[in-house]
């Protein structure tokens, strides 16, 4: 999506991807290696003006060793922090936006010590890796402890409070490297499994006060990294007020709606402030319903009777619980986003 973005602005891409067929291949050159191949990162450093990255477990020891050679944006230290939940609750804190209580816990006995301090019922996650609800479980007062370290793998972990929140929503923001900011409208977002099911842009029931207050988190955040693109910060919404639950240093799923739904997509604006050029407007021309397509993908006719709906397939091999296409609707009547629900859950 990036590179689609980016072709009709006249820009050519090389993409370093391990797997043996993957979807960019439809819009550049794919160097087929390991993300930590020495040989495949000197050769992409050769091949581009400047390097992103979509994918936040990228090794940060590739992404620096890039960094040596040509622009790598956002810069590394974004990448190593938002793959280390306690950095990242730690960059919130010291940037002022409140989170949930938490614990790092890295034996079993600060297992138990992180548990008897935030108290039940917690999450705990592992510190390091884990997406799509990957990594991470619910614990209550009767969670025996040992079956828990080792179910977790036996790796740091962090213990975090668990919060009774009335929804999650996301802010997108993009920064340029002269420091211009803008922001998307906060969007609310509906998981299952711990996988991103919906996405309503705007959200609704927003008051300029809540984004004006999510806009000002987000650009503490911006200001401490010297963050250059789009980043996506998730938020507990609960009495009015906003916790922050987790960094995405890269386009963001949740934001995949501003293709079809905001004047300029958050693809091509991440493109924009990488490569320097002004950015593009964040407002939304409508009201979307960006639905994810979950392991399965429904007969193409039939999404496509629904009126507005414009549906991106990946082109990825199916297999439960993987992201294999979403559909956005804009502006659409309610019956045609209940019927792209229900094509996307049967």
């Amino acid at each position: 999506m990036l590179g689609l973005a980016g072709i009709p602005l006249g820009h050519e891409f090389t993409f370093l991807e391990p797997s043996v067929d993957p979807p960019a291949g439809a819009v550049g050159e794919v160097i087929r290696s390991p993300y930590d191949d020495e040989g495949a990162l000197d050769d992409l450093a050769e091949r581009c003006d400047v390097v992103t990255y979509e994918f936040e477990n990228v090794p940060v020891t590739a992404a620096r060793r890039l960094a040596d050679r040509v622009p790598v944006l956002p810069a590394p230290q974004a990448l190593e922090i938002a793959q280390d939940r306690v950095a990242e609750k730690s960059l919130f804190g010291s940037a002022g936006i409140p989170t949930a209580r938490f614990e790092p816990a890295g034996s079993p006995k600060e297992l138990h010590d992180a548990l008897t301090t935030i108290g039940s019922p917690a999450v705990v996650k592992t510190r390091r890796e884990g997406y799509d609800g990957k990594g991470q479980m619910t614990v209550t007062a009767s969670t025996d402890e040992s079956d828990l370290w080792r179910s977790l793998g036996e790796v740091p972990l962090l213990v975090e409070e668990r919060i009774d929140f009335e929804r999650e929503v996301s802010l997108l923001a993009v920064r340029g490297s002269g420091n211009n900011t803008a922001f998307y409208p906060l969007v609310e977002n509906s998981h299952r499994d711990g996988i991103l099911r919906m996405s309503l842009a705007p959200a609704r029931g927003i008051d300029a006060e809540l984004q004006a207050k999510a806009e000002r988190y987000v650009a503490a955040l911006l200001e401490a990294l010297g963050y250059v693109g789009v980043m996506a910060v998730e938020f507990f919404e609960r009495d009015g007020s906003l916790l922050a639950n987790e960094i995405a240093p890269r386009v963001h799923n949740s934001g995949h709606w501003t293709i079809e739904g905001a004047v300029c997509s958050q693809f091509e604006n991440h493109l924009r402030a990488v490569l320097g050029l002004p950015l593009g407007s964040t407002a939304a021309v409508g009201e979307s319903v960006m639905v994810n397509l979950i392991g399965s993908v429904p007969v193409l006719a039939d999404l496509l009777k629904l009126r507005g709906a414009h549906v991106h397939l990946y082109d990825k091999a199916a297999r439960p619980g993987r992201k294999l296409g979403h559909v956005t609707l804009v502006d659409a009547d309610p019956s045609d986003v209940e019927a792209a629900i229900a094509l996307a859950s049967a």
